[in-house]
């Protein structure tokens, strides 16, 4: 598949815009992948803990790679806990307690392994050098990894995370309304898998919410365009997850949901929907960054935008069973 440039491909300080890439599946415990990662693109190996690795000075930056559930890791603030220890017998017992908690969470990742899915979180990676990032997918695959279609109970998920090109408001505004037009037709591409359908990860978007956004007049400097998205997404479980751009942006907005130890500021979109569907041979990083690209594009066209915009307005504004009436017509000829 033929990588898709972005309409703006450098951002606003004229770099080649990045990519973060994570990926779920089953199949290949945490070391068995670092090894792979690091047969690929070289760097070293560090065991953090036994089912959380990094390999690390790789070409661009840190791989992460872990059993997806932090019952399986070690808590830091157990380990680094260092209150009244201002004795001998109080340091002791400190040390008991670390190693009894290290040991525990161990076992806890021993017994969920192939129970719960391995994750790697990849560095971002220039969206140019996608392609040589697909490696990885093939060799994950030759080496046994299952993603989301080998199991009924399997609901992994691949994320992108794309630089934005600018941080003015109104390019965002325009991202999310594009976004909001294409989740439909993304939602049919990608065929998200049921269980994950049924999953919160990946929710869509409140229907008022986007008839809100996509009206005419809806130009909002940032901090009402975050405290919208706030008071109608309480929740980082949206397809589109903005919440680490928006607490990148606006560090002291008050939110909590900004401020979540599960909220990490980026300058980068979150981008969820996406099936790991690493069954499918040729499937890869350029395959969702692809269908990302095309709401870019949408983006980048105001005046279309704006025409899809008015014409998304008029479709919700009919009554629903006439609506209902046009989609089953269309599923009817779709068969």
């Amino acid at each position: 598949m033929t990588l898709q440039a972005p309409p703006a491909p450098r951002n606003a300080q004229g770099r080649m815009r990045r990519v973060g890439v994570e990926i779920e599946f089953a199949g290949l415990p945490p070391r068995d992948t670092a090894l792979v990662v690091r047969e690929l693109f070289g760097g070293e190996l560090n065991a953090v803990s036994p089912h959380r690795l990094q390999v690390e000075n790789t070409r661009w930056g840190e791989f992460v790679i872990e059993l997806d559930t932090q019952y399986a890791h070690p808590d830091r603030r157990v380990l680094d806990d260092s209150a009244a220890l201002d004795s001998e017998w109080a340091h002791h017992q400190h040390q008991l307690r670390a190693e009894f908690h290290q040991k525990t969470r161990e076992l806890i990742g021993d017994m969920v392994t192939g129970l719960v899915p391995t994750e790697i979180i990849c560095p971002p990676v220039p969206w140019s050098e996608l392609e040589t990032l697909d490696l990885l997918f093939d060799a994950l695959r030759e080496h046994g990894a299952k993603g989301t279609d080998a199991s009924l109970l399997y609901g992994f998920g691949l994320h992108l995370n794309p630089e934005i090109a600018s941080p003015a408001a109104d390019d965002i505004r325009a991202l999310l309304q594009a976004y909001l037009l294409l989740a439909p037709w993304l939602r049919d591409d990608i065929k998200v898998d049921i269980t994950r359908e049924v999953l919160p990860h990946a929710n869509p978007f409140p229907r008022d919410y986007a008839l809100k956004v996509l009206a005419a007049d809806y130009r909002p400097p940032l901090t009402e365009l975050i405290d919208d998205y706030l008071h109608d997404n309480p929740t980082r479980n949206r397809e589109l997850d903005m919440l680490p751009l928006f607490a990148h942006l606006c560090p002291e907005h008050p939110h909590a949901l900004l401020h979540s130890g599960l909220t990490k500021p980026r300058p980068t979109f979150h981008y969820r929907l996406p099936n790991a569907q690493l069954s499918q041979p040729g499937w890869g990083a350029v395959t969702e960054w692809n269908r990302w690209v095309e709401v870019e594009k949408l983006a980048a066209d105001r005046q279309a935008l704006g025409e899809r915009s008015a014409a998304y307005i008029a479709d919700h504004s009919r009554p629903f069973y006439r609506r209902w009436a046009d989609r089953l017509r269309r599923l009817w000829h779709r068969r």
